[in-house]
């Protein structure tokens, strides 16, 4: 856990950095704005500012932004100030300290704050198996690509793997590539000299320097282009990086972790990604199942939501009822994890009994997650009526009639009797049916077999 205080360190402040330290946070201190943004810049990295109201807090969080760098800020004031606790949230701030600190109240931000979701909650055994590759292969420095659909836990699983490495005690440093406009990227991976470019006014460290020793996420490399691309591959093959602007390679030591919620194959066949890449990150690939296709996990993941969340909202928990997991059960979970943990957080918000019925299941919209579940099976029960009747269309009646006899006897085995009853029509009409198919040259299954389609 590294804090960084940023104001004059007074006596309140002085308390408050000897408590972070007593907690087992990693303390640094500057005065001001650019000195915040300075140290950050060396990549020195923070995980928590602690900001002095006094301090400019939405010059500060506009700076970062400016920079892309991110870290959630707490703003420190004397005395229980209201108005100056509006005024921090107001500018940025995601929580106010009045100071001087109780002790119990700094160790619960920075519990909060480090707390990182390693531990996987799982159940279904598609999950298991995902587990226990990711557990064999935590320990080396091998290059590991992490996919799956999108709210799947791909980031989790990927902190997951750093807290089981020989690198745990190193930072764990990650960069969304989606997020990032590309003449920006390079800079933000490589850092730059002062004056390398127009608004380059110092040296930034990127972020390959600040997780040296540790590990680097890249999130969503698919939507990194090509040119860096080839950068990268420089960087994993060589273990060195060239500053934007810079005059030599920087040796580093890293171990890289990418995501992708693409298919990367087809993306080299698009001309879109590096072959060469590709293979050197997907030494490992773990496949992360979509929500819906691990059943097991969906109460399981839903149960552990739900006392998390009434926990911190200090709220009693709340089983989830039997009719809610039914509920639960029955969605499609199209944002997967993401979404469960959404919809089980406003349940506990909304929940008024004992345990968590099925009405306080609400999409964000406030709508019945019953009703939107049912409006889903029937729109796609439509989709598959209207593409089953377009099948149709344009082909005779013979044809059709020929494949609805055909498709019966198959699935009733060869039997007669049993086809003539599924379609309403005599044994003798069937057979005389099956008997001109035979004259055509059709294959029609005997008793007792089925058809077996030909290439």
């Amino acid at each position: 856990m590294r804090l960084l205080i940023v104001g004059i360190l007074r006596g309140e402040l002085i308390t408050a950095a000897k408590i972070a330290r007593e907690r087992g946070a990693s303390v640094a201190q500057v005065d001001g704005v650019e000195a915040a943004l300075s140290h950050l810049r060396q990549g020195k990295g923070a995980d928590l500012l602690m900001v002095d109201v006094q301090i400019d807090i939405r010059a500060l969080c506009e700076g970062l932004a400016a920079e892309h760098m991110t870290a959630p800020i707490v703003a420190c004031g004397v005395s229980n100030d209201k108005r100056a606790a509006v005024m921090a949230i107001d500018a940025g701030a995601k929580e106010y300290i009045p100071l001087p600190p109780d002790p119990e109240l700094i160790a619960a931000v920075l519990e909060a704050v480090s707390r990182t979701e390693t531990s996987i909650i799982f159940r279904d055994e598609s999950m298991a198996r995902v587990i226990q590759l990711a557990k064999q292969i935590a320990g080396s420095d091998a290059s590991v690509l992490v996919t799956g659909e999108s709210g799947v836990g791909k980031e989790v699983m990927a902190r997951f793997l750093h807290e089981k490495s020989k690198r745990a005690s190193k930072p764990f440093v990650s960069v969304n590539c989606a997020a990032i406009p590309d003449n920006l990227l390079e800079s933000e991976l490589f850092g730059h000299e002062k004056g390398a470019f127009t608004g380059a006014i110092a040296r930034r460290i990127g972020k390959f320097e600040e997780a040296d020793g540790g590990t680097l996420l890249l999130d969503e490399i698919s939507e990194m282009e090509v040119r860096l691309q080839a950068k990268l591959l420089r960087a994993i093959q060589e273990r060195v990086i060239d500053r934007v602007g810079g005059q030599r390679p920087v040796p580093i030591d890293i171990r890289i972790i990418a995501t992708s919620n693409r298919n990367l194959l087809e993306h080299v066949k698009a001309g879109h990604f590096r072959e060469d890449l590709l293979y050197r990150l997907n030494v490992v690939n773990l496949k992360i199942p979509a929500l819906r296709e691990r059943p097991a996990d969906i109460i399981e993941l839903a149960g552990h939501f739900a006392k998390k969340y009434a926990q911190m909202n200090g709220l009693p928990n709340r089983v989830i009822s039997h009719d809610a997991k039914r509920l639960l059960l029955s969605n499609p979970w199209r944002g997967n994890v993401r979404e469960l943990e959404n919809t089980i957080h406003r349940a506990v918000l909304l929940s008024m009994g004992s345990e968590i019925a099925p009405e306080a299941i609400l999409t964000p919209e406030g709508e019945s997650l019953a009703q939107t579940t049912s409006d889903a099976t029937a729109r796609k029960a439509a989709e598959l009526a209207e593409a089953a009747t377009r099948a149709l269309v344009g082909r005779t009646m013979a044809d059709v009639e020929r494949e609805l006899i055909l498709d019966t006897l198959d699935h009733c085995l060869g039997n007669r009797t049993h086809a003539a009853k599924i379609l309403g029509i005599s044994i003798r009409t069937l057979r005389n049916k099956l008997n001109e198919y035979s004259a055509d040259g059709l294959a029609v299954p005997d008793p007792g077999t089925a058809r077996v389609a030909m290439a």
